[in-house]
């Protein structure tokens, strides 16, 4: 499926929307990137990467040899990348943020409110584009995974540094603190909850690498020992 790339998954939305009121929605857009406070709902939500809301024009479509669009409405093009499934995310898109959703899609044409759910779901099926070509760098990994591998690359450094300068027992020690403080960052990535064969790929390649490291690691021990 081109919307999906390992555990991540790209989502466009293109509404109809009035043009006579998405003056309103552009108000709204500068009050939110103004007072980004409102968005926490938002912002807290770890599966996504980013949302964006963008009102487009009749004059703002491009032509590409195909001639000038006759559009009567603007359009609201929702674009967003995320982790999980298609349902998780907008459960916690209408939990997290139901009065914003109602705001940024209030000019768009038979939007029916962000809840109850289910018309909601409706509503962006319907209107739903799928991706033509979608391309992700660390399919195997969702976002949290990657924060929490820089979270250890961090301390990781930090230690080298340490080590260079420090006894046995003072670094042995910073070694415990440092494994303290990234403790629920050393988990494994595990399997997406989306099938998909850049993910299935990823961790076959990741399972190469782990073990072989694991063989070079123990080699190192059992010589040192």
């Amino acid at each position: 499926m081109s919307n999906i790339g390992g555990k991540a998954y790209a989502m466009n939305v293109v509404t109809p929307s009035n043009p006579k009121i998405t003056w309103i929605n552009r108000l709204l857009f500068m009050a939110s990137r103004g007072l980004p406070e409102n968005l926490q709902g938002l912002l807290g939500l770890s599966i996504i990467h980013f949302a964006r809301w963008v009102i487009i024009r009749p004059k703002d479509w491009p032509d590409l040899g195909q001639g000038k669009q006759t559009v009567k409405n603007d359009y609201m093009l929702f674009c967003s990348n995320f982790n999980g499934t298609w349902d998780q995310y907008i459960d916690a898109f209408s939990d997290g943020i139901p009065k914003g959703l109602n705001l940024f899609w209030y000019s768009a044409t038979k939007y029916p409110q962000s809840i109850p759910v289910t018309t909601f779901k409706n509503y962006i099926t319907y209107n739903q584009v799928n991706t033509d070509y979608y391309y992700n760098a660390t399919p195997g990994s969702a976002q949290r995974d990657i924060k929490s591998s820089l979270r250890v690359y961090d301390e990781v450094r930090r230690l080298a540094k340490l080590h260079a300068s420090q006894s046995p027992e003072d670094f042995a020690k910073s070694y415990r603190d440092a494994m303290f403080r990234i403790q629920d960052a050393l988990g494994e990535p595990g399997i997406g909850p989306v099938a998909s064969l850049d993910t299935e790929r990823a961790d076959i390649n990741r399972s190469a690498y782990v073990k072989d490291a694991q063989r070079e690691f123990d080699s190192e021990r059992t010589s040192t020992s």
